[in-house]
């Protein structure tokens, strides 16, 4: 989406923000599933538990990312 803003591709500005707050809420969403999947592989043992949480961590940070994004943007998404 940035490389088409970049590459002067006639892009609405409020429409790159809204795509661009449905992605975050999506990684939110995935990241919140991923974390619920840490409880559920509690009792699987502690390679699972890991890989659990390695996957988790990496979602959270794929939300934390698209949320500096928004945040460059000047939206706000606090609840």
């Amino acid at each position: 989406m940035t490389a088409l803003i970049n590459q002067g591709a006639d892009v609405n500005p409020s429409i790159a923000h809204a795509e661009l707050i449905a992605t975050f809420k999506r990684a939110e969403a995935d990241a919140a599933h991923k974390f619920g999947l840490i409880k559920a592989a509690a009792h699987k043992g502690p390679k699972a538990i890991q890989a659990a949480t390695e996957t988790a961590a990496k979602a959270a940070k794929r939300r934390d990312s698209f949320a500096r994004k928004l945040e460059i943007l000047g939206v706000s998404l606090k609840d």
